[in-house]
């Protein structure tokens, strides 16, 4: 279940191409209008398949021009294509009407219903839409994994690359694992962002850590509600016995919240709530 945490949303929209100026395509203007960057490397594209391992249901938000599609039907998945811009999706349903395991919806994956059946995520994501897609993939009930291309930032900081972790990935660790599987440059893109992207790979668990959700939940709100600048002075606000729980998780008494491993949230909570 995904969690609405007011700073969550670490995505950012591209910045100007280098090489930008001067005229522009209609076709490249309604990309910018998008916030859209297409995968042209097919080296990327590789690496995306590789991680995703599609097979079954795949939806893809953000379809584009179609580079994602047609790697995810080469590999024998089942595919639903979501693109909201009219010309892309004209022209994606042009290239696919012969394979019957394509189908190009024209709508915002995010305003519609999960599949009752399992399905994963794979997709090029527009930066400025990453939150908003991450958190339909993690309501989603019958979600498998969700393999996404978003900024490097926002994979380094979600996965825990950089040391620390957001509240969403904690929030959701219980149930979701979060790995950062391969850095893509900026110059796999066309228009060319201003920063470099990552693969994200997002999987549910076969079994949840937790099976309390709403303690857990609330516990992780707790903690980084920034009452005190610690994750253990801020969870001295609504609990007893926190600093025998760090001890046993192996928390230093003044570590920073978002320093804490997700495991080791788990291992609080054990101890305050079970």
């Amino acid at each position: 279940m995904a969690h609405d945490f007011a700073y969550r949303n670490y995505s950012h929209t591209q910045g100007k191409v280098k090489n930008g100026g001067g005229d522009r395509s209609p076709r490249d203007q309604g990309r910018r209008t998008l916030s859209r960057n297409f995968l042209v490397d097919p080296a990327a594209v590789d690496l995306v398949m590789a991680v995703a391992d599609p097979g079954g249901l795949v939806l893809e938000p953000e379809a584009g021009d179609g580079s994602i599609t047609r790697a995810l039907a080469r590999r024998g998945a089942s595919v639903t294509a979501y693109e909201i811009d009219p010309l892309s999706a004209a022209k994606l349903t042009a290239r696919n009407r012969s394979d019957s395991g394509v189908r190009v919806v024209r709508a915002d994956v995010t305003k519609t219903r999960a599949p009752r059946e399992p399905f994963a995520v794979v997709g090029n994501i527009s930066f400025s839409v990453t939150a908003k897609i991450v958190d339909w993939c993690l309501a989603a009930p019958t979600l498998t994994s969700a393999t996404l291309l978003t900024q490097l930032d926002y994979a380094r900081w979600h996965s825990g690359d950089h040391g620390r972790w957001s509240p969403v990935t904690v929030a959701n660790w219980p149930w979701f694992d979060w790995e950062l599987c391969g850095q893509v440059g900026r110059e796999s893109f066309r228009p060319v962002p201003s920063v470099d992207s990552a693969v994200l790979r997002i999987r549910r668990r076969p079994e949840p850590l937790v099976r309390e959700l709403d303690s857990y939940v609330e516990l992780v709100e707790t903690g980084f509600s920034g009452m005190g600048g610690s994750v253990r002075a801020s969870l001295r606000t609504c609990y007893d016995g926190v600093d025998a729980a760090l001890a046993v998780a192996g928390i230093d008494r003044d570590t920073v919240v978002d320093h804490v491993h997700p495991d080791q949230w788990v291992q609080v909570h054990k101890r305050l709530i079970s």
